[in-house]
């Protein structure tokens, strides 16, 4: 089974403070790190009250440097806001300090908001996407290339280059990842897989396989399921209205796992929500199988740091030595 830890590293109003959540994060990936989890996922927002995090490259930099085994990537970061150049750079140095255990998930973003904030067209995003892509293949190569009229050649060389992964919400998206990355970032939407896997069988490529089995957005572990709820419920409400925000602005309507409702109770019935016990955090690990992904966000919302602490040993102690 692969674990996963996400970070968005919000601090809505009342909530932890973000000079408290950073380094509660690297805390997390170093602990993460030595009991056996696989990647650390940062998101990337800007022009958000809560402080969403707007520089995952600067967090897994600092992941790299505690610890030895764990992956770090961006997830996903977006392309229009970089200046290409600089991102080759900055990811080679990044995936050098790792010793190769950085990649990265690219996407183009879907907020006017962002695009207003740095000077780009909406409308562009996917040409950008496509445009990076191909531009970090070159650049990571070490050999001089032409690009604008421009002779250019970028160093340090990473080695190994970083995987790129594309992520999106569109059957375009999962088809443009089949052509032009090493893989599709795990979508929510599981019906997007299949035209993913069919165009990868299309060009030629290696079938990935049937999608790998994913456990809930959000996973938290309590021996008090209700008490831990209502802890909880406010971090969890934040989130889905922000994501309700910000995906409204995007597409004119709520999608993905914040089309619920915004409620104590659509909370609680939303899949993507789970608090469990132990034993049906075990459980749920054993219907997902050695194929599955486990996901903690233990940060979410500005959750508290101690309330997380609590739930992480938790996880360890009574859940992580049952898991496939």
């Amino acid at each position: 089974m692969e674990l996963h830890l996400a970070f968005e590293l919000r601090s809505p109003a009342g909530a932890t403070p973000h000079r408290e959540l950073h380094p509660a994060m690297l805390d997390i990936c170093a602990w993460g790190d030595e009991v056996g989890f696989a990647c650390a996922n940062f998101g990337e927002h800007h022009a958000s009250v809560s402080g969403y995090n707007p520089s995952p490259l600067v967090s897994c930099a600092a992941v790299a440097g505690r610890t030895r085994r764990i992956r770090m990537r961006p997830n996903v970061l977006l392309a229009p806001f970089y200046h290409p150049v600089r991102l080759a750079e900055d990811t080679a140095v990044l995936s050098l300090v790792s010793r190769g255990r950085f990649e990265i998930a690219i996407g183009g973003g879907y907020r006017q908001r962002e695009c207003d904030v740095y000077g780009t067209r909406l409308a562009d995003r996917w040409k950008t996407v496509g445009e990076t892509v191909a531009f970090l293949r070159r650049a990571w190569s070490g050999e001089t290339f032409e690009n604008e009229g421009r002779s250019l050649c970028i160093r340090p060389v990473p080695d190994p280059p970083p995987r790129i992964l594309l992520g999106g919400g569109s059957v375009a998206a999962a088809r443009r990842a089949a052509r032009i990355a090493d893989g599709f970032a795990t979508p929510h939407d599981a019906a997007l897989w299949e035209p993913y896997r069919a165009e990868c069988r299309a060009l030629g490529k290696p079938d990935p396989g049937p999608m790998q089995p994913l456990g809930p957005v959000f996973l938290w572990v309590a021996e008090d399921v209700e008490a831990a709820w209502r802890m909880l419920m406010p971090h969890v409400l934040g989130q889905i209205e922000e994501y309700v925000q910000f995906t409204v602005e995007g597409y004119g309507e709520a999608r993905g796992p914040y089309r619920g409702g915004v409620s104590p109770a659509q909370a609680r019935a939303n899949p993507a929500y789970r608090v469990l016990t132990p034993e049906e955090a075990i459980a749920l690990g054993q219907r997902l199988g050695p194929r599955g992904l486990l996901l903690l966000n233990p940060l979410m919302g500005g959750i508290p740091v101690h309330e997380a602490w609590r739930m992480l040993r938790l996880f360890e102690t009574r859940v992580l030595p049952h898991l496939p």
